[in-house]
């Protein structure tokens, strides 16, 4: 059962800046509401009123509204104009596709004399005999009627015989009434059928379908059971089969061609078949939370994420000794929807809620690097300088070849740039011999040159 709340009319008075108290209209249509309630202590000012297609069955609640001009309550479950007295101010009254089956009921809107208009279109008191020149008489301030407009001769006609209409009027509406306690009698069954379920078999009939007990012989006692009944059983069991087999198609055909008299339970039982339909497509179509992403796992490795899925970039700067990273984000997107994370292993960047996660080649420094948007394309660029201490990997050269065919002795005199004039022979000799003995090429003063970190030899 849906009531009206003041959130409700709040929500629907954003015209009045979401004020009740002084509102002047409110619609509160297809809302599945039951029952008129709170509008006339909330909303006194109020002059139109909507609550077209509801399941109203009853017209309550609504006597405090003296500014009241236009009441619809098209579309409802009401059968008796009542309680609208207090009303002084309405025009125009809806009662559209009603089950208003006592015509006399309207006489209870004499008091309405500001009222102009009236509908009573597709209500069971219209099929009624002398139901328009009845209206017509019985409410003189009318204007128009089911939107066709009463001229001042329909008055006048109207008037002449009213006491025999107005009988065969009263005549018609207890027939109505007897047609309509039969009606409720056999929605009350039905409904108390399917709440009980299948009948219970009485003891007198359990008794009588076991051998013995339905006063007959039986002279075959390998055959305890009549043929008949367990046939009956048979039966039975196979229907409840057929009907447990029925697919929800089938049921849903079946509901709907179902012939049943259009009646305010009908209806009722109508829409709630409806709802209950939708919730349960409601409760197939509600999606399960996704388990959150793996952004490091428990041993500590961090993985790569790409949830927004952005193209990007990730390049280093040997010069710059800098890796750099440029995610191509949306070009038009304002920077305040994105979050930038830097870690000495990984980057992270949140877009608009979506993890770009990405693991560095080399270990940065998070404290000195920058983040900047390009105001050309839009892009996010993260510039992170290497931590100190990192080895940077170059390329192996290779080493030099050296093509002379000089003897070791020529060589010596070579480097040293030395005149053998001025030296021994037994000099040169000595070291020449001295290094050859040691199984090198060259001589320690070759090496000495080459490499002049190394100590010398002692």
């Amino acid at each position: 059962m849906v009531l009206i709340t003041e959130d409700m009319v709040r929500r629907r008075a954003e015209h009045n800046n979401c004020e009740i108290l002084s509102l002047e209209e409110v619609s509160l249509h297809q809302q599945d509401i039951e029952k008129i309630e709170h509008i006339d202590k909330w909303c006194r000012d109020l002059k139109i009123l909507y609550l077209q297609n509801n399941l109203i069955p009853r017209i309550e609640n609504v006597y405090r509204l003296k500014k009241l001009e236009y009441l619809n309550l098209a579309l409802n479950n009401v059968e008796l104009i009542e309680n609208l007295e207090g009303c002084e101010s309405l025009q125009k009254l809806d009662l559209t596709v009603n089950f208003v089956g006592q015509l006399s009921s309207v006489e209870s809107l004499k008091h309405n004399i500001l009222l102009r208009e009236l509908f009573l279109v597709g209500n069971p008191c219209t099929e009624f005999e002398g139901y328009r020149q009845y209206v017509v008489a019985s409410l003189p301030q009318l204007k128009y009627l089911d939107g066709k407009e009463i001229g001042r001769s329909e008055r006048i006609r109207a008037r002449q015989g009213l006491d025999e209409v107005r009988r065969r009027i009263r005549q018609q509406e207890q027939d109505y009434l007897r047609k309509r306690a039969s009606e409720k009698e056999e929605a009350q069954r039905e409904g108390g059928e399917a709440q009980r379920g299948p009948k219970r078999e009485s003891r007198s009939s359990a008794k009588a379908k076991n051998p013995g007990f339905d006063g007959r012989w039986y002279t075959d006692i390998k055959n305890t059971i009549p043929v008949p009944e367990e046939n009956n059983e048979i039966q039975g069991r196979d229907e409840k089969e057929k009907t447990s087999c029925l697919s929800s198609e089938d049921q849903e055909r079946e509901f709907w061609e179902k012939p049943c008299a259009y009646t305010p339970e009908s209806r009722l039982e109508a829409h709630r078949h409806l709802d209950e339909k939708k919730k349960a497509k409601e409760r197939k179509t509600v999606k399960t939370p996704k388990a959150p992403r793996t952004l490091i796992t428990p041993n500590g490795r961090v993985m790569n994420v790409n949830e927004p899925k952005l193209d990007f970039n990730l390049t280093e700067d040997g010069d710059n000794n800098t890796i750099v990273l440029d995610l191509e984000v949306y070009r038009h997107m304002d920077t305040s929807l994105m979050d930038v994370d830097v870690q000495p292993t990984y980057a992270r960047v949140t877009v608009k809620g979506k993890i770009f996660q990405l693991v560095l080649p080399a270990e940065v420094r998070p404290d000195s690097s920058t983040a900047k948007r390009s105001q050309i394309t839009g892009h996010l660029v993260l510039t992170m300088p290497r931590a100190q201490g990192e080895i940077k990997m170059t390329t192996p050269r290779p080493p030099k070849v050296s093509q002379s065919s000089h003897t070791p002795e020529e060589k010596t005199r070579k480097r040293l740039e030395v005149d053998p004039s001025k030296h021994s022979g037994v000099d040169l000799a000595n070291i020449v011999t001295r290094e050859n003995r040691a199984g090198e090429q060259t001589s320690f003063y070759d090496n000495f040159v080459d490499n002049p970190d190394v100590p010398p030899l002692m």
